[in-house]
């Protein structure tokens, strides 16, 4: 596997990370929204994630160079929105209070979005520190050459 291989498949994850991470703020911006556009509470949202075969680019085909068969990338295939039940929270006052006074409000958990949040981070972190290792590879190879 060459360095571009490498840094494709990096940049790959850092593009899902971002995807997730602005996923888990939209999350934690909507945790009060009582009303949206499709009606009702504002439901949690969650990518769908998949291992993927890397593609080849046209330059590979016209060499007719295959690639690794086991070489795969992350990519975000769906964005999943959480089915559970609305937290129904008494407030008569509200204006999207039913008849009986209660407000359906999303069901996110801010202490799991945050727990995402993290793990995010860290698979963003992990991954700009692969792209790192493997510029000061090419780095050195190149020193080695003078």
């Amino acid at each position: 596997m060459g360095f571009l291989e490498v840094l494709k498949t990096s940049a790959a994850g850092l593009s899902a990370q971002r995807f997730r991470m602005k996923l888990i703020a939209s999350n934690l911006a909507n945790v009060n929204t009582t009303r949206t556009a499709e009606g009702g509470p504002y439901r949690r949202k969650d990518p769908v994630l998949a291992a993927v075969p890397v593609e080849e680019d046209f330059g590979q085909m016209l060499k007719g160079r295959l690639g690794d068969d086991d070489l795969t990338e992350v990519k975000v295939i769906a964005v999943y929105q959480d089915e559970r039940p609305p937290i129904l929270k008494y407030d008569p006052g509200h204006p999207d209070a039913d008849s009986r006074g209660y407000v359906a409000m999303p069901n996110i958990n801010v202490i799991e979005e945050m727990v995402n949040m993290i793990s995010a981070t860290r698979s963003y972190e992990a991954n700009v520190t692969a792209v790192k290792a493997t510029k000061d590879m090419a780095l050195d190879a190149l020193d080695i050459g003078r």
